[in-house]
């Protein structure tokens, strides 16, 4: 017998929901109305447009299923399948459990944030990163605030406002969420000088450039993209001199940062940050939460006399980071050797995890699953090249290992979005009518959960 579509009359009540939801939930009545209400507008419209034929039990269990899904936590730990390691919209860098549960600790109630113990007066929160980033990075000083950008906003800001900032065309970079360094240079208060062109600069463009207007030059590194062919950059250490002779700030935006040479490991050859502090500038910015593996924050090393300027900045106070991110800084500097890093850093050890290892990975995971499982979703382990994210090593390709879908009985889209919706969501990518999961940034404790994930789905 064909049911008779819905009518309004049908729904249940507010009170009905609520009721029905008491046992499973104990969110705020406020946020579980707006949530219901948002619900019932869904059903208003499909009852108007004859487009739901259900009884009141059925809509009054449909209703409370949609709410408790939609209010369960919405931030959740995923697998990132994507091979890229240092993913935005995963957070960049991630963090092992135990890197957490050591903060946790240290964290519960209480931290003598800005609290000197020994003295009883107020203290410095900068204090706790402050000598350990200084002394990596060879420089007298240093400061941490909540991004990159930040930091390039605050030292522009310091020492530019209402002032020409020099800065060579070939370095006004566009980086991930449309974010330009022509915009943050007119948002910090100054006013941008382009030099050169787009490939080359010389240094009589700086030179000729400079004038009683001049308040900063900004040497800003291109860690997002690469100029091939017939091109030249000015030499820090040339700049630096400029900068001495004209009584200038110099300043250098290094983007992603490396505390070491990458290409010790098989990557590209990022200059670590120690060394570019040999050419004097008197700031530098970079990120944390990149190839240094830590959270988001910016970091800034230099002389103490800027870093104390910028430290005074009203700015400062709008940007500094709290406990949470000092703290998670400070463990992520405890994880660096001379020349090398322990296992919890482990944006680095993915980073450079040898294709030979994520192939046994790989062989683990397919030797998890039934036969009738590979042939259905006709899975197989093959070779892949990744890049690390956010803008970092981007002309360097890093060979991987991913497995590959190519489904019998759904189409790969319909695929990728039953592995996001699992009970451990699963993040790939699809490309050349397959469905891909890359092992590269799959943490080493995820393995047996990839495994389990793909016998499920």
């Amino acid at each position: 017998m064909v049911r008779n579509n819905t009518t309004l009359y049908d729904l249940p009540s507010m009170n009905e929901v609520l009721v029905c939801l008491k046992n499973n939930t104990s969110l705020h009545h406020s946020y579980l109305k707006y949530l219901i209400k948002k619900e019932f507008e869904k059903l208003r419209l499909k009852i108007k447009n004859n487009q739901i034929s259900s009884t009141r039990e059925e809509i009054l269990e449909k209703i409370s299923y949609e709410v408790l899904k939609k209010s369960s936590n919405s931030l959740v730990n995923i697998i990132n399948g994507t091979g890229i390691v240092l993913h935005t919209g995963f957070g960049r860098s991630p963090f092992l459990f135990n890197t957490l549960r050591t903060i946790s600790k240290r964290m519960e109630g209480y931290v003598n944030l800005e609290f000197d113990l020994e003295s009883g007066q107020r203290g410095d929160r900068q204090k706790h990163i402050r000598e350990h980033l200084s002394a990596i990075c060879n420089s007298e000083s240093s400061l941490c605030v909540n991004n990159n950008a930040a930091a390039v906003m605050l030292a522009i800001n310091e020492f530019a406002e209402g002032g020409e900032v020099i800065v060579s065309r070939g370095q006004l970079v566009e980086i991930g969420g449309s974010f330009r360094i022509p915009d943050i240079i007119e948002k910090s208060g100054a006013i941008l000088k382009e030099v050169g062109t787009t490939n080359r600069t010389h240094i009589n463009d700086y030179i000729n450039a400079i004038s009683k207007n001049t308040k900063l030059i900004l040497w800003v590194h291109t860690s997002n993209y690469v100029i091939k062919g017939f091109t030249n950059t000015v030499p820090l250490n040339e700049l630096g001199k400029i900068c001495v002779e004209n009584n200038i700030p110099f300043m250098i935006d290094w983007g992603s940062g490396s505390i070491f040479n990458m290409n010790t490991f098989g990557l590209a050859n990022e200059i670590p940050i120690k060394n570019i502090m040999k050419n004097k500038p008197d700031i530098l910015t970079f990120s944390g939460d990149k190839l240094i593996g830590g959270p988001q924050s910016g970091l800034v090393v230099g002389k103490k006399k800027y870093i104390s300027a910028l430290q005074s900045n009203p700015l400062y106070r709008v940007l500094r980071c709290d406990k949470i991110t000092i703290g998670l800084i400070e463990e992520t500097l405890r994880t660096y050797r001379d020349g090398s890093f322990t296992n919890n850093n482990i944006t680095l050890k993915m980073l450079t995890t040898s294709q030979s290892t994520l192939k046994n990975r790989g062989l683990k995971i397919l030797n998890y699953q039934t036969k009738n499982k590979i042939q259905k979703l006709r899975i197989k382990l093959q070779n892949s090249i990744v890049e690390a994210g956010s803008g970092s090593l981007p002309d360097e390709q890093i060979n991987s290992m991913a497995l590959s879908f190519e489904p019998k009985s759904i189409s790969v889209n319909k695929l990728a979005q039953k592995f996001r919706c699992g009970k451990i969501p699963v993040v790939g990518y699809v490309s050349s009518e397959k469905f891909f999961i890359d092992l590269k940034a799959v943490l080493p404790n995820q393995v047996v959960k990839l495994a389990k994930a793909i016998q499920e789905v």
